[in-house]
Protein backbone atom coordinates (compact mmCIF):
# COMPACT_ATOMS: atom_id res chain seq x y z
CA UNK A 1 0.00 0.00 0.00
CA UNK A 2 0.74 3.91 -0.29
CA UNK A 3 3.39 5.24 2.25
CA UNK A 4 1.44 9.10 1.08
CA UNK A 5 -0.65 9.53 3.69
CA UNK A 6 -4.63 10.37 3.54
CA UNK A 7 -5.40 13.04 6.01
CA UNK A 8 -8.73 15.15 6.32
CA UNK A 9 -6.84 17.93 4.15
CA UNK A 10 -6.40 15.86 1.39
CA UNK A 11 -10.39 15.20 1.44
CA UNK A 12 -11.22 18.63 1.69
CA UNK A 13 -8.89 19.09 -1.42
CA UNK A 14 -9.79 16.16 -3.46
CA UNK A 15 -13.53 17.52 -3.08
CA UNK A 16 -12.38 21.35 -4.28
CA UNK A 17 -10.32 20.09 -7.11
CA UNK A 18 -13.18 18.06 -8.10
CA UNK A 19 -15.59 20.56 -7.67
CA UNK A 20 -13.95 22.71 -9.57
CA UNK A 21 -13.14 20.16 -12.65
CA UNK A 22 -17.20 19.25 -12.68
CA UNK A 23 -18.21 23.28 -12.87
CA UNK A 24 -15.69 23.86 -15.28
CA UNK A 25 -16.52 21.54 -17.79
CA UNK A 26 -20.57 21.83 -16.86
CA UNK A 27 -19.75 25.54 -17.70
CA UNK A 28 -17.67 24.29 -20.91
CA UNK A 29 -20.63 22.66 -21.87
CA UNK A 30 -23.01 25.22 -22.14
CA UNK A 31 -21.26 27.54 -23.77
CA UNK A 32 -20.27 24.79 -26.47
CA UNK A 33 -24.30 25.09 -27.27
CA UNK A 34 -23.80 28.88 -27.58
CA UNK A 35 -21.44 28.36 -29.70
CA UNK A 36 -18.96 30.31 -27.85
CA UNK A 37 -16.64 27.10 -28.27
CA UNK A 38 -15.97 25.48 -31.65
CA UNK A 39 -14.39 22.78 -32.68
CA UNK A 40 -14.17 19.46 -30.72
CA UNK A 41 -14.53 19.11 -27.21
CA UNK A 42 -14.25 15.89 -24.98
CA UNK A 43 -15.66 16.73 -21.66
CA UNK A 44 -14.30 15.04 -18.21
CA UNK A 45 -17.68 14.34 -16.15
CA UNK A 46 -18.06 11.52 -14.21
CA UNK A 47 -13.89 10.81 -14.04
CA UNK A 48 -12.59 13.41 -11.79
CA UNK A 49 -11.41 11.08 -9.28
CA UNK A 50 -8.36 9.68 -11.62
CA UNK A 51 -7.32 13.52 -12.04
CA UNK A 52 -8.11 14.20 -8.11
CA UNK A 53 -5.46 11.25 -7.00
CA UNK A 54 -3.04 11.94 -9.54
CA UNK A 55 -2.80 15.70 -7.90
CA UNK A 56 -2.45 14.37 -4.79
CA UNK A 57 -0.05 11.59 -5.27
CA UNK A 58 2.91 13.35 -7.70
CA UNK A 59 4.95 15.92 -7.52
CA UNK A 60 4.75 19.56 -9.73
CA UNK A 61 7.71 18.21 -11.85
CA UNK A 62 6.39 14.94 -12.22
CA UNK A 63 5.36 15.93 -15.95
CA UNK A 64 1.98 14.36 -17.77
CA UNK A 65 0.82 13.79 -20.80
CA UNK A 66 -2.56 13.04 -22.21
CA UNK A 67 -5.06 12.83 -25.13
CA UNK A 68 -7.59 15.06 -26.25
CA UNK A 69 -9.96 14.85 -22.83
CA UNK A 70 -7.58 17.19 -21.19
CA UNK A 71 -9.37 20.08 -19.77
CA UNK A 72 -9.62 18.60 -15.77
CA UNK A 73 -6.30 17.20 -16.32
CA UNK A 74 -4.70 20.21 -16.74
CA UNK A 75 -6.73 21.95 -13.91
CA UNK A 76 -5.48 19.08 -11.31
CA UNK A 77 -1.78 20.12 -12.72
CA UNK A 78 -2.53 23.71 -11.46
CA UNK A 79 -3.04 25.41 -14.82
CA UNK A 80 -5.50 28.20 -14.20
CA UNK A 81 -9.19 27.93 -14.79
CA UNK A 82 -8.53 31.65 -16.82
CA UNK A 83 -5.91 30.26 -19.07
CA UNK A 84 -8.00 27.35 -20.04
CA UNK A 85 -11.48 28.60 -20.44
CA UNK A 86 -9.82 31.71 -23.14
CA UNK A 87 -7.78 28.43 -25.08
CA UNK A 88 -11.62 26.60 -25.71
CA UNK A 89 -12.33 29.96 -26.87
CA UNK A 90 -9.29 30.56 -28.97
CA UNK A 91 -8.54 33.50 -26.83
CA UNK A 92 -4.77 34.81 -27.05
CA UNK A 93 -4.53 34.57 -23.43
CA UNK A 94 -5.16 30.70 -23.96
CA UNK A 95 -2.72 28.44 -22.30
CA UNK A 96 -1.92 27.74 -26.17
CA UNK A 97 -2.08 31.44 -27.26
CA UNK A 98 -5.60 30.33 -28.72
CA UNK A 99 -4.11 28.20 -31.28
CA UNK A 100 -4.66 24.87 -29.87
CA UNK A 101 -8.31 24.67 -28.72
CA UNK A 102 -9.85 22.29 -26.38
CA UNK A 103 -7.56 19.25 -27.73
CA UNK A 104 -4.19 21.13 -27.26
CA UNK A 105 -3.80 22.42 -23.86
CA UNK A 106 -0.40 22.74 -22.78
CA UNK A 107 2.19 24.47 -19.98
CA UNK A 108 6.06 23.51 -20.03
CA UNK A 109 5.70 25.62 -16.35
CA UNK A 110 3.24 23.43 -14.70
CA UNK A 111 4.68 20.37 -16.38
CA UNK A 112 1.67 19.67 -18.42
CA UNK A 113 2.81 18.70 -21.89
CA UNK A 114 -0.60 17.90 -23.78
CA UNK A 115 -2.84 17.37 -24.71
CA UNK A 116 -3.06 15.62 -28.03
CA UNK A 117 -5.56 14.69 -31.13
CA UNK A 118 -4.10 12.25 -32.56
CA UNK A 119 -5.11 8.60 -31.10
CA UNK A 120 -2.42 6.80 -28.86
CA UNK A 121 -0.09 9.17 -30.29
CA UNK A 122 1.18 10.66 -26.63
CA UNK A 123 2.56 7.86 -25.81
CA UNK A 124 5.23 7.67 -27.60
CA UNK A 125 6.54 11.07 -26.35
CA UNK A 126 5.59 9.98 -22.83
CA UNK A 127 8.30 7.99 -22.54
CA UNK A 128 10.72 9.96 -24.86
CA UNK A 129 9.97 12.76 -22.23
CA UNK A 130 11.10 9.73 -19.11
CA UNK A 131 13.70 9.31 -21.43
CA UNK A 132 14.91 12.94 -21.17
CA UNK A 133 14.21 12.68 -16.52
CA UNK A 134 17.08 9.53 -16.95
CA UNK A 135 18.97 11.50 -18.99
CA UNK A 136 18.71 14.86 -16.72
CA UNK A 137 19.77 12.15 -14.08
CA UNK A 138 16.64 13.44 -11.53
CA UNK A 139 14.26 10.87 -10.18
CA UNK A 140 10.82 12.58 -11.75
CA UNK A 141 8.13 10.00 -13.01
CA UNK A 142 6.03 10.48 -16.25
CA UNK A 143 2.37 9.75 -16.59
CA UNK A 144 1.56 9.04 -19.88
CA UNK A 145 -2.14 8.61 -20.24
CA UNK A 146 -4.75 7.80 -22.65
CA UNK A 147 -7.85 6.03 -23.01
CA UNK A 148 -9.15 2.32 -23.43
CA UNK A 149 -9.62 2.80 -26.99
CA UNK A 150 -5.43 3.57 -27.72
CA UNK A 151 -4.07 0.62 -26.35
CA UNK A 152 -5.16 -1.62 -29.62
CA UNK A 153 -2.24 1.35 -31.50
CA UNK A 154 0.75 -0.41 -31.82
CA UNK A 155 2.56 2.15 -30.30
CA UNK A 156 1.46 1.32 -26.88
CA UNK A 157 3.12 -1.81 -27.57
CA UNK A 158 6.14 -1.01 -29.08
CA UNK A 159 6.93 1.81 -26.57
CA UNK A 160 5.73 -0.72 -23.19
CA UNK A 161 8.88 -2.51 -25.00
CA UNK A 162 10.98 0.03 -25.18
CA UNK A 163 10.24 1.53 -21.80
CA UNK A 164 11.25 -1.54 -20.19
CA UNK A 165 14.13 -2.45 -22.20
CA UNK A 166 15.83 1.03 -20.94
CA UNK A 167 14.26 1.17 -17.95
CA UNK A 168 12.34 4.63 -18.17
CA UNK A 169 10.10 6.28 -15.31
CA UNK A 170 6.93 6.28 -16.68
CA UNK A 171 3.83 4.96 -15.69
CA UNK A 172 1.11 3.89 -18.14
CA UNK A 173 -2.29 5.00 -17.27
CA UNK A 174 -5.27 3.44 -19.14
CA UNK A 175 -8.44 5.54 -18.35
CA UNK A 176 -10.76 2.46 -19.22
CA UNK A 177 -13.88 4.54 -19.29
CA UNK A 178 -15.45 1.48 -21.13
CA UNK A 179 -16.07 3.00 -24.35
CA UNK A 180 -13.61 3.89 -27.40
CA UNK A 181 -16.18 6.31 -28.67
CA UNK A 182 -19.35 4.53 -29.01
CA UNK A 183 -17.76 1.14 -29.23
CA UNK A 184 -18.32 -0.77 -25.67
CA UNK A 185 -14.71 -2.69 -24.28
CA UNK A 186 -16.69 -5.84 -24.25
CA UNK A 187 -16.97 -5.54 -28.49
CA UNK A 188 -13.79 -4.52 -29.04
CA UNK A 189 -11.45 -6.58 -26.03
CA UNK A 190 -10.11 -9.76 -26.77
CA UNK A 191 -9.17 -9.87 -23.00
CA UNK A 192 -11.70 -7.22 -20.60
CA UNK A 193 -8.43 -7.11 -18.26
CA UNK A 194 -6.85 -4.50 -20.09
CA UNK A 195 -3.64 -4.27 -17.64
CA UNK A 196 -2.85 -7.62 -18.49
CA UNK A 197 -1.17 -5.98 -21.43
CA UNK A 198 1.54 -4.63 -19.62
CA UNK A 199 2.17 -8.09 -18.29
CA UNK A 200 3.89 -9.35 -21.24
CA UNK A 201 6.63 -7.35 -21.16
CA UNK A 202 7.11 -7.83 -17.54
CA UNK A 203 6.01 -4.48 -16.30
CA UNK A 204 3.76 -4.53 -12.87
CA UNK A 205 0.30 -3.88 -14.08
CA UNK A 206 -2.66 -3.33 -11.93
CA UNK A 207 -7.00 -2.77 -12.30
CA UNK A 208 -7.61 0.39 -10.00
CA UNK A 209 -11.03 1.92 -8.81
CA UNK A 210 -11.00 4.80 -11.22
CA UNK A 211 -14.20 6.19 -9.19
CA UNK A 212 -12.35 6.51 -5.43
CA UNK A 213 -9.39 9.14 -5.56
CA UNK A 214 -8.09 7.32 -2.72
CA UNK A 215 -7.65 4.25 -4.44
CA UNK A 216 -6.21 5.96 -7.27
CA UNK A 217 -4.07 7.93 -5.01
CA UNK A 218 -2.40 4.80 -3.46
CA UNK A 219 -2.01 2.93 -7.14
CA UNK A 220 -0.43 6.09 -7.96
CA UNK A 221 1.54 6.40 -5.17
CA UNK A 222 2.92 2.64 -4.98
CA UNK A 223 3.84 3.14 -8.96
CA UNK A 224 6.19 6.49 -8.59
CA UNK A 225 7.22 4.84 -5.84
CA UNK A 226 8.81 1.74 -8.08
CA UNK A 227 9.69 4.53 -10.59
CA UNK A 228 11.45 6.52 -8.81
CA UNK A 229 13.57 3.68 -7.28
CA UNK A 230 15.22 2.54 -10.85
CA UNK A 231 12.49 -0.35 -11.12
CA UNK A 232 11.33 1.35 -14.88
CA UNK A 233 7.90 1.52 -15.67
CA UNK A 234 4.20 0.77 -14.14
CA UNK A 235 0.76 -0.05 -16.15
CA UNK A 236 -2.17 0.90 -14.61
CA UNK A 237 -5.63 0.38 -15.83
CA UNK A 238 -7.89 2.93 -14.12
CA UNK A 239 -11.90 1.85 -14.32
CA UNK A 240 -13.98 4.92 -14.59
CA UNK A 241 -17.08 6.34 -16.56
CA UNK A 242 -17.63 9.61 -18.46
CA UNK A 243 -21.21 10.66 -17.69
CA UNK A 244 -21.26 12.61 -20.98
CA UNK A 245 -20.72 11.67 -24.31
CA UNK A 246 -17.48 11.02 -25.96
CA UNK A 247 -17.44 14.57 -27.55
CA UNK A 248 -20.65 17.20 -27.76
CA UNK A 249 -21.66 15.86 -31.10
CA UNK A 250 -22.26 12.05 -29.37
CA UNK A 251 -25.54 11.04 -28.98
CA UNK A 252 -24.73 7.93 -26.75
CA UNK A 253 -27.21 4.94 -28.28
CA UNK A 254 -24.73 2.24 -27.40
CA UNK A 255 -25.49 2.98 -23.92
CA UNK A 256 -28.69 3.09 -21.77
CA UNK A 257 -29.92 5.51 -19.12
CA UNK A 258 -29.91 2.94 -16.77
CA UNK A 259 -26.41 2.44 -17.05
CA UNK A 260 -25.06 5.32 -16.81
CA UNK A 261 -27.39 6.24 -13.65
CA UNK A 262 -25.88 3.47 -11.91
CA UNK A 263 -22.40 4.84 -12.18
CA UNK A 264 -23.31 8.44 -10.73
CA UNK A 265 -24.92 6.22 -8.05
CA UNK A 266 -21.28 6.06 -7.48
CA UNK A 267 -19.97 9.84 -8.40
CA UNK A 268 -16.31 10.09 -6.83
CA UNK A 269 -18.12 14.11 -5.91
CA UNK A 270 -20.38 12.55 -3.97
CA UNK A 271 -18.03 9.74 -2.54
CA UNK A 272 -15.71 12.38 -1.40
CA UNK A 273 -18.61 14.50 0.37
CA UNK A 274 -19.85 11.87 2.41
CA UNK A 275 -16.66 10.79 3.91
CA UNK A 276 -16.07 14.30 4.80
CA UNK A 277 -19.48 14.48 6.24
CA UNK A 278 -19.68 11.13 8.17
CA UNK A 279 -15.95 12.12 9.49
CA UNK A 280 -17.54 15.72 10.70
CA UNK A 281 -14.04 17.14 8.89
CA UNK A 282 -16.09 20.24 7.78
CA UNK A 283 -18.75 21.76 8.36
CA UNK A 284 -22.15 22.78 5.80
CA UNK A 285 -20.95 26.29 6.00
CA UNK A 286 -17.33 24.90 4.88
CA UNK A 287 -18.79 23.46 1.95
CA UNK A 288 -20.78 26.05 1.04
CA UNK A 289 -17.88 28.15 1.09
CA UNK A 290 -15.78 25.55 -1.38
CA UNK A 291 -18.70 25.77 -3.57
CA UNK A 292 -19.09 29.76 -3.76
CA UNK A 293 -15.51 29.58 -4.33
CA UNK A 294 -15.55 27.45 -7.15
CA UNK A 295 -18.24 29.02 -8.62
CA UNK A 296 -16.86 32.15 -8.22
CA UNK A 297 -13.88 31.07 -9.97
CA UNK A 298 -15.88 29.87 -12.92
CA UNK A 299 -17.57 32.70 -12.90
CA UNK A 300 -14.61 35.03 -13.40
CA UNK A 301 -12.85 32.70 -15.81
CA UNK A 302 -15.40 32.83 -18.05
CA UNK A 303 -15.74 37.07 -18.08
CA UNK A 304 -11.96 36.63 -18.79
CA UNK A 305 -11.95 35.19 -21.81
CA UNK A 306 -14.94 36.64 -23.36
CA UNK A 307 -13.24 39.79 -22.68
CA UNK A 308 -9.61 38.72 -24.17
CA UNK A 309 -8.99 38.87 -27.65
CA UNK A 310 -8.41 36.35 -30.65
CA UNK A 311 -4.99 36.11 -31.95
CA UNK A 312 -3.76 38.50 -34.52
CA UNK A 313 -3.66 36.86 -37.97
CA UNK A 314 0.17 37.37 -38.27
CA UNK A 315 0.52 34.71 -35.32
CA UNK A 316 -0.20 31.72 -37.61
CA UNK A 317 3.16 32.02 -38.37
CA UNK A 318 4.83 32.00 -34.91
CA UNK A 319 5.47 28.83 -32.52
CA UNK A 320 5.86 27.07 -34.95
CA UNK A 321 10.01 26.74 -34.95
CA UNK A 322 11.81 27.22 -31.87
CA UNK A 323 15.28 28.95 -33.62
CA UNK A 324 13.53 32.15 -35.49
CA UNK A 325 16.43 31.80 -38.04
CA UNK A 326 15.69 28.53 -39.10
CA UNK A 327 17.38 27.36 -42.35
CA UNK A 328 15.17 25.87 -44.16
CA UNK A 329 11.73 28.17 -44.48
CA UNK A 330 11.87 29.90 -47.56
CA UNK A 331 9.35 32.53 -48.72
Amino acid sequence: MSKTKITKETYLEWYELMVRMRKFEERAGMLYGQQKIRGFCHLYIGQEAVGAGIASATRQEDPVITAYRDHALAIGKGMSARECMAELMGKVTGCSKGKGGSMHFFSKEKYFFGGHGIVGAQIGLGAGLAFAEKYKETDNVVLAMFGDGAVWQGILHETMNMSKLWNLPVIFICENNGYAMGTSVKRSAASKDIYKLGEAFDIPSMPVDGMDPAAVHDAISDATELCRGGNGPVFLEIRTYRYKGHSMSDPQKYRTKDEVESYKEKDPIQIVLKKIQDNKWASEQQIKEINTKVKEEIDDCVTFAENSPYPDESAVYEDIYVQKDYPFLTD
